[in-house]
């Protein structure tokens, strides 16, 4: 069956009813995830700074419009608003503008990241522009914050809420590797923390929080870095033969619908959890049928310094 479920009856689809604040929805994991949901029935509010009006200073083509149509062509409803998370104003009124268009909020993604370029790989501290780096941290720690704070009062109203801090790397695979540089590292592994200490604070409310990382993401991004598009993205293993292990972004988004359809979902309350160990356990596959294993394949195959082989990975 196609995810374009026109043909479906609302009352049949998982989130019908659902809806989902999915901050950072621009591209890459938050464009999966919203869709994600949308193919789910829920109705998603999709934020970013890029409009078709005016783009961040990542200077990229992808907007949040085009997100939210999606959404809504998946067969849920995706609203696009315009909001820079580092400026508390702003989310507090899209918080607000949630509750008075809906009343409730039912699964809130924490996605915010926009900070691709403000590092350079494997060089220590003090070789890193300083500026620069304090920029990551306040797009990817500071964002969450603030989002968490103007928008958790409305979703532990709702039974059952469910808060996913997007990050990269799990808590047992960042707590033992460097991950390409002091900001980032500090990033990725602070949202770990992050999700750990808001599953304590959620809990008593019926509400659960984690951490979710997708595996090596073909992103818009990263298709464009290696040459590829989706359709012959295997022609990146000739540069980077572990490629072989990447996955789409709706694997994530898949992940994120099976959680908020879970209800069961609070036995997963503060723990650190992947795509791929997710998909094992609800039975979901990335678009091509498969269900990549990258966090186990980084760490018996890519590090172990073996040659690239995604057999029994995916």
């Amino acid at each position: 069956m196609s995810e374009h479920t026109e043909g479906m009856k609302k009352g049949m689809l998982p989130l019908h009813g659902k809806v989902a604040l999915v901050a950072g929805a621009t591209r890459g994991a938050g464009r999966g995830i919203a869709v994600q949901l949308g193919v789910a029935g829920a109705t998603v509010y999709v934020t970013g700074r890029s409009t078709r009006a005016q783009r961040s200073e990542l200077n990229r083509p992808e907007t949040i419009e085009e997100t939210a149509e999606l959404v809504t062509r998946a067969g849920g409803q995706g609203i696009a608003v315009q909001v820079d998370h580092l400026e508390p104003v702003q989310v507090r009124e899209l918080v607000a503008r949630i509750e008075r268009e809906h009343g409730r909020l039912d699964v809130l993604v924490n996605d915010i990241w926009g900070a691709e370029f403000l590092f350079e790989w494997n060089k220590p501290l003090w070789e890193q522009p300083l500026e620069q780096g304090l920029r990551l941290l306040r797009l990817a720690i500071d964002t969450h914050v603030i989002t968490s704070h103007f928008a958790l009062p409305l979703l532990i109203k709702s039974p059952r809420g469910l808060l996913v801090e997007v990050t990269d790397g799990t808590a047992e695979y960042n707590a033992t590797n460097y991950r390409l540089s002091l900001f980032y590292d500090l990033a990725k592994t602070s949202i770990i923390r992050l999700a750990w200490a808001q599953a304590h604070e959620l809990r008593p409310h019926g509400a659960t929080a984690v951490a979710l990382t997708p595996g090596w993401l073909r992103s818009e991004l990263m298709l464009e870095i290696f040459g590829v598009t989706e359709a012959n993205w295997r022609d990146a293993t000739r540069k980077q033969p572990h490629f072989i292990i990447s996955e789409t972004p709706h694997y994530v988004g898949r992940a994120v619908a099976a959680l908020a359809a879970d209800p069961d979902v609070a036995r997963w309350s503060g723990q650190s959890l992947s795509s791929g160990q997710l998909a094992k356990v609800y039975g979901f596959t990335d678009l091509d049928g498969s269900q990549p294993d990258a966090w186990r394949y980084v760490r018996e195959v890519q590090d172990a310094g073996k040659p690239a082989d995604a057999t029994g990975y995916r």
